[in-house]
């Protein structure tokens, strides 16, 4: 299969929202990460706001976002993402950070106090964190926990095979454990996680990463190509067909799981909204 096409970025509603963004000081993963669904979800005026900076502590060799020594965390960024939620009129949102490896709890009760202030300003929003695991510290885990989401999303990436390769900063059991963690501490909350195809991984290997998301609580997965970002980045070892994703959303659904969201260009965070609706009804 040839590299997938993307929507161009360049439309008015896409500048419109990183004109907003700009005058809050906030970034996006979209932005930072270049994901080929830009186009797509700022023309639905939807974004997933990547709070605590656009530096990452961990460098991973698939990822797009910058990696070096992070700046001090902005104080007015929780009430800036909960009044640009409010400016948008968002149903559901989407929140992420870097991996802030730097600060003691990694970040965690910065990510508590930004759920508050978004639902204090918008009520009727419905929540979504995507986290970090947190160097697996599972009291940092309950402030998040705690401050009670609507949605606990964090990305597995990759099969346990390649964790080496893909993620060498990350742990798969640890992963594993913070989506089992979180059902464990509040059963209310919807797990979610997420990973890539073509980077070298077996069919079989595919299946047994879904086993294991299933067996720690996860109820959510989304599957997606893999996209080199750079030549400087992981090369793709396979593009995988829409049919081929349509297969891993038969057994994903077979094995279990309340929601399977796959195809060539589906990230984590795509469509968010309409999966967390699907759930509710």
């Amino acid at each position: 299969m040839m590299k997938p096409k993307v929507k161009s970025p360049l439309l008015p509603e896409v500048l419109q929202i990183k004109k907003l963004l700009r005058s809050f000081n906030l970034h996006t993963v979209c932005e930072e990460a270049n994901c080929p669904n830009i186009g797509d979800c700022f023309s639905r005026k939807t974004a997933t706001f990547m709070i605590m900076g656009d530096i990452c502590t961990r460098n991973c060799p698939y990822c797009n976002v910058s990696h070096g020594k992070p700046h001090s965390l902005d104080p007015y960024e929780p009430e800036n993402v909960a009044l640009a939620v409010k400016k948008l009129g968002l149903k559901h949102v989407v929140i992420t950070s870097v991996d802030r490896d730097d600060l003691p709890d990694g970040g965690a009760s910065f990510f508590a106090k930004v759920v508050e202030r978004v639902r204090l300003l918008n009520p009727d929003t419905t929540i979504e964190v995507l986290i970090p695991d947190f160097k697996g510290d599972i009291d940092s885990l309950k402030v998040v926990v705690n401050s009670k989401p609507d949605v606990i999303n964090h990305n597995i990436e990759t099969v346990k095979e390649l964790y080496k390769k893909v993620r060498p900063q990350g742990n798969y059991e640890r992963s594993l454990k913070i989506l089992k963690t979180v059902k464990e501490i509040d059963d209310g909350i919807i797990t979610k996680s997420g990973f890539m195809l073509g980077l070298g991984e077996t069919k079989d290997q595919i299946i047994n990463l879904l086993k294991d998301l299933k067996e720690n609580n996860c109820e959510v997965i989304t599957i997606g190509q893999y996209l080199q970002p750079s030549k400087n980045h992981l090369p793709v070892e396979k593009y995988y067909t829409e049919e081929e994703f349509k297969e891993f959303e038969k057994i994903g659904y077979e094995i279990g799981f309340k929601e399977v969201f796959s195809g060539v260009l589906v990230r984590s965070s795509f469509h968010a909204g309409e999966i967390f609706e699907k759930i509710k009804t």
